[in-house]
């Protein structure tokens, strides 16, 4: 009864005469009612939640592309298929269903597609987005635009090369601070503010004893003074104070790398929290004498936060808001400074038996971070990035403060999928999540799952 009192009032919101729609309400069939119906089912799939479709053109696709005209009346249709609890909804056009609970429940949406473009289709369930409950409306004859925003995520295997056993000696390292217009997430875009095009910036990777010359470009388009701060340096300001560069302008200086460790540089032009958030953060690892111990896999990883006028999840150029910065309540969260960073652009990859090795920091400008990999324990933490202290053993979360690191260590034992999160989990829901993916064969001795048969069901 719930799902026919929908129906009819979606279908008035649509434009329909009550004489049109009482000649569908006797049946599950909506067609009479709508120009095109679809019908999905709720299933869980390779440890995430999908819609996937029920016939036609996107039987069994996973989370299918749904194409239709502007102005057509659309139905949509799910049948629950794992016995969770679901909705589905349609924002922009303000089509939201009731919860269904329970295998073989169904409900049903239906609104007029009002205006062209791409839009979403969404499980509203708390959680059941990030668990991947969500896919494409297109309304209209939509062609795919030309993006001109860069692509500034970071790949997360640049991580430069290791020192090894070698002599101090001078290093140069030449950087340009540059305002673009990125890739936020998919429909969406940031400008943002970087060093050499991506956020965090680059790996830089020296020796303790090492003497270090950074030169720092303003990019000529520039509208902002920028600078660099880096922890590792002693001396004023950690660089910031000699490096107030103009566009179009370079500035250097020389510091000799006292300590080893791992230690973030960021902007520190005011408004310095601006300038951090707005992506301008890196890390440098000073190793010490003798250099790391070999690892098989070396990953670069920046937690980053976004403070935008517009809503997470909101399509379009995204405009900063000072006020949500100072009341350090950002819009969006990532890891190296895209939502799709660590899920879709780049994929960490290692092999069963292989040792991983993570520089993990925090650019922030605001949240502490607690570090966590579900699935994984790391075999050693170097808290807090220090490189000489003995290693934490046997860690599951360490805590990273804001314009802090740390370097964690662990084997792989187990193929499979690891996600990597900020285990303040709500933060997943905001785009804070990445993927480590493990190959290689499976032991039972270490993990082993089986099906069981709900009795009662005979399922």
């Amino acid at each position: 009864m719930k799902n026919l009192v929908l129906l009819f009032a979606l279908a008035t919101a649509a434009g329909f005469t009550p004489q049109a729609i009482a000649a569908g309400a006797g049946s599950a069939d909506v067609t009479p009612v709508a120009d095109v119906t679809f019908s999905l089912r709720t299933e869980i799939a390779d440890g995430a939640l999908v819609f996937v479709g029920n016939g036609g053109s996107i039987k069994d696709v996973v989370n299918p592309e749904l194409k239709v005209e502007e102005g057509a009346v659309v139905a949509i249709t799910v049948v629950n298929a794992d016995g969770a609890m679901h909705d589905i909804a349609v924002p922009e056009f303000g089509a939201q269903s009731d919860q269904i609970v329970g295998k073989g429940a169904a409900t049903t949406i239906v609104f007029r597609a009002t205006k062209g473009g791409t839009f979403e289709y969404v499980c509203t369930v708390p959680g059941h987005k990030a668990a991947g409950m969500f896919g494409k409306l297109i309304v209209g004859d939509v062609k795919a635009a030309v993006s001109t925003a860069k692509d500034i995520s970071k790949n997360p295997m640049e991580v430069a090369e290791p020192v090894g056993d070698r002599a101090p000696k001078h290093i140069n390292y030449d950087l340009v601070t540059t305002e673009v217009e990125g890739k936020l997430s998919d429909g969406s875009t940031y400008r943002y503010w970087t060093f050499d095009n991506t956020v965090p910036g680059p790996l830089l990777r020296v020796r303790q004893g090492d003497t270090v010359t950074i030169n720092l470009t303003n990019a000529p388009d520039s509208v902002n003074i920028h600078s660099v701060d880096f922890h590792s340096v002693t001396g004023p300001g950690g660089g910031a104070a000699v490096t107030q560069v103009a566009p179009g302008q370079t500035k250097s200086f020389t510091f000799k790398a006292l300590n080893p460790g791992l230690y973030v540089y960021h902007c520190a032009t005011p408004m310095i929290a601006h300038h951090i958030s707005n992506g301008m953060y890196g890390m440098m690892l000073v190793e010490p004498e003798g250099g790391l111990p070999e690892v098989d896999k070396e990953f670069y990883i920046m937690q980053g936060e976004l403070y935008t006028a517009q809503k997470h999840g909101s399509s379009g150029l995204q405009e900063f808001s000072l006020d949500k910065l100072l009341d350090e309540n950002p819009e969006h969260l990532m890891f190296n400074g895209s939502m799709d960073a660590l899920t879709k652009t780049y994929s960490m990859e290692a092999n069963v038996g292989e040792t991983v090795r993570m520089f993990f920091g925090v650019g922030g400008p605001n949240l502490i971070s607690s570090f966590h990999v579900i699935g994984e324990i790391f075999d050693r933490v170097y808290d807090l990035a220090s490189l000489t202290s003995p290693p934490l053993t046997d860690v599951q979360t360490t805590v990273v403060p804001p314009g802090g690191a740390t370097m964690v260590e662990f084997d792989v034992d187990y193929p499979g999928r690891y996600i990597l999160v900020d285990h303040a989990l709500s933060r997943a829901e905001k785009g804070l999540a990445g993927f480590l993916h493990v190959k290689g064969d499976a032991d039972a001795t270490i993990f082993e799952t089986k099906e069981h048969i709900d009795a009662a069901s005979g399922h």
